[in-house]
């Protein structure tokens, strides 16, 4: 079959990001006869749910799929939880709904962002249960894609990414010092 515009060079063996699912693994590309059309499909496995999706290549683009992040951007996502927490003012649904588009995006800058939105340290207040779900999925995103990025395993990635969230400190309280702005 001819390659076309929406569809990358996936091979099989390769690590791909699914948009709603995450980091999964192109275990072949088979055919297959859906009425009287053949398509050719791309079988990808999520070891984690031990989930198997099959994705038409015409439509591997459309729906979002796409190669891992560089080392860059992992970099520029390391960066983002480093960063100061951004949390709107609008109601909790709507902030919720938010969340979840980024999570379900594939961005993986937009996935660190609700993880470092969402991230409570020991002495903050407690988080709602929607509220740390979202959080855990954002943070099991991000988790396993730079696991595949860096291919050191998951421990190494989780302590990598607790390592820049827990160094994330509250300002100071005012010494004498450093008087109180």
């Amino acid at each position: 079959m001819s390659k076309s515009k929406n569809q990358l060079d996936f091979a099989t063996g390769q690590f791909v990001v699914y948009p709603s699912h995450g980091v999964g693994r192109i275990t072949e590309v088979e055919t297959q006869t859906v009425g009287e059309e053949v398509l050719e499909m791309f079988v990808i496995f999520f070891e984690k749910e031990k989930m198997t999706l099959r994705v038409p290549t015409q439509k591997a683009i459309l729906v979002g799929m796409r190669a891992l992040s560089t080392p860059d951007l992992v970099a520029k996502c390391m960066k983002t939880l480093a960063g100061r927490a951004r949390v709107k003012r609008a109601m909790w649904s709507r902030r919720a709904q938010e969340y979840e588009q980024k999570i379900n995006s594939g961005d993986l800058v937009a996935i660190a962002e609700v993880v470092r939105d969402l991230h409570r340290n020991d002495d903050q207040r407690e988080q709602s249960y929607s509220e740390r779900q979202l959080y855990e999925a954002a943070l099991e995103r991000l988790t396993r894609e730079v696991t595949a990025v860096d291919a050191q395993g998951e421990d190494a990635a989780q302590r990598k990414i607790s390592a820049i969230l827990d160094a994330r400190v509250a300002p100071a309280p005012a010494t004498p010092e450093t008087p109180a702005a």
